[in-house]
């Protein structure tokens, strides 16, 4: 019986081991989409205890809880204190057994803390008041000194084009910061006529920080342009959409300033007229990433906010989301094709929440790659639901069947927590114990330039490719 999680987990063989500590593991990170507080590290925030940095925000942990028949107030409760919710959460790991959970809170405890232990309420105490000694004595326990010890080069946070980008610019002018934090672009409230009450605040907002009056669509639109390119100044190199679906509705310019009319003067609109104003957003925005040289990201999919009362309860990004069903095939080949026709289809990145959808989007990338960028179409890394074992091979096999693997651009966090770097470390095992295994089995070579050639993959797809891609 191998013993768990020693420093070769996950890796089945010794090409696989070769492969992980002498190219994967070297490597630096380049974490390209995440949900971290700005603020709190332009402020390098000081962790009182465990608790608050691994449960904290992480609605995966509290899913599990809720599960395993875990009160809410121990999930997100204002009454409870630290040690609380972490003996209950030391109460539900024994239950996540096959669940990505079991290995990424191990990781996290061996990675960050040194911990051998399994987590469970026996020890719980133990680990609780020997993860918080190190918290209060430790200074590698803040977001910069995360960063740092895991060897994170460059993040990238997700903001509105409302954000003030302060606290990048705190941190941009601080010689002491030794990782690069970039901004990204998260338009999807310029776009969410769904609610025409909250957007019409919204267009409040971006007419404020814009110093732009606006009162027609284009006002609208030159607004976002100003913030587009401040977001520019400030470092920004890619974009990112959360949406259901892919919108591509045909529409005209007459029709669309009379749905923002209509919509800023507080009018429902119609299901088609919301689509068409989606399309189009989604286009103009398209052409503004274009116009800057940005990549753009795309993550489609997801049914949020499906319990209506623990919404009005707790809010959005709480753990109450779940993968969707949506037919997106033509809409995604439409919307692609309308901007490569004009020659504006800029590097783009695609992420499925739905697995039934993996096939599609490997086989979608093929039909604009140009030539111009070596992997200009991407198909990014399992997301969310899907950032698991099974998830990652999946995709990562689909991905080598029907594109280019040795271009793929790789690992990200998504994360709201300064202790998932491990993430990226779990995927390169997953890497290299995949492409090792065909090599075990005779199907791809390893001797002479052949090994030079996986060798360089295996580095390229954890930090490389990323790097070149966005031009960080």
């Amino acid at each position: 019986m191998k013993a768990f999680m020693d420093k070769n987990f996950l890796l089945q063989s010794e090409t696989a081991q070769e492969l992980y500590h002498e190219h994967a593991a070297k490597m630096p990170i380049i974490d390209y989409h995440c949900h971290l507080v700005p603020q709190m590290v332009a402020e390098n925030k000081r962790f009182e205890s465990i608790t608050q940095i691994w449960l904290g925000g992480d609605h995966y942990k509290w899913r599990a809880m809720r599960s395993n028949g875990v009160d809410e107030r121990f999930c997100t409760g204002q009454d409870t204190s630290d040690w609380e919710k972490f003996e209950k959460w030391a109460e539900t790991v024994p239950y996540t057994f096959r669940n990505p959970l079991y290995h990424w809170t191990h990781l996290e405890l061996k990675t960050a803390f040194g911990i051998d232990k399994t987590l469970n309420p026996e020890n719980a105490r133990e680990i609780f008041d020997e993860c918080n000694e190190q918290i209060k004595n430790d200074p590698k326990f803040t977001p910069r000194g995360l960063m740092e010890h895991y060897k994170v080069e460059t993040v990238c946070t997700t903001d509105d084009p409302v954000d003030s980008l302060e606290w990048h610019k705190a941190v941009a002018a601080d010689p002491t910061m030794k990782t690069k934090m970039l901004p990204a672009w998260r338009p999807d409230k310029a776009m969410a006529v769904d609610n025409v009450v909250a957007f019409g605040e919204y267009v409040k907002k971006l007419a404020q920080v814009s110093d732009t009056d606006i009162n027609r669509f284009e006002d609208m639109m030159d607004a976002l342009q100003k913030r587009h390119d401040f977001f520019a100044s400030m470092g920004c190199k890619l974009s990112d959409h959360g949406i259901e679906e892919f919108y591509a509705e045909d529409y005209t310019d007459v029709e669309i300033a009379d749905i923002f009319d209509k919509a800023l003067c507080g009018r429902e609109l119609t299901e088609m007229e919301i689509r068409q104003f989606k399309s189009a957003m989604l286009v103009r925005f398209a052409e503004m990433d274009h116009a800057s040289g940005w990549a753009q990201q795309f993550h489609y999919g997801a049914i949020r906010d499906n319990n209506t009362r623990m919404f009005c309860q707790l809010g959005p990004d709480t753990g109450f989301d779940s993968i969707g069903q949506f037919t997106t095939a033509k809409n995604m080949s439409k919307f692609l094709d309308r901007l490569d026709s004009q020659g504006k289809l800029t590097k783009t990145i695609l992420y499925n929440l739905n697995p039934a959808d993996n096939e599609t989007v490997a086989t979608m990338l093929g039909n604009f790659q140009d030539g111009s960028v070596p992997g200009k179409i991407q198909w990014g890394s399992g997301w969310w639901f899907l950032d698991q074992k099974d998830g990652m091979q999946k995709q990562m096999n689909a991905l080598s069947l029907l594109g280019l693997l040795s271009r793929f651009v790789g690992m990200l966090t998504d994360s709201r927590s300064f202790l998932s770097y491990p993430r990226h470390e779990y995927f390169r095992r997953i890497l290299c114990n995949l492409v090792a295994t065909d090599i075990e089995n005779g199907e791809v070579p390893f001797t002479g330039y052949e090994a030079k050639r996986v060798k360089q993959m295996i580095e390229d797809i954890s930090y490389n490719n990323a790097k070149q891609y966005f031009g960080f």
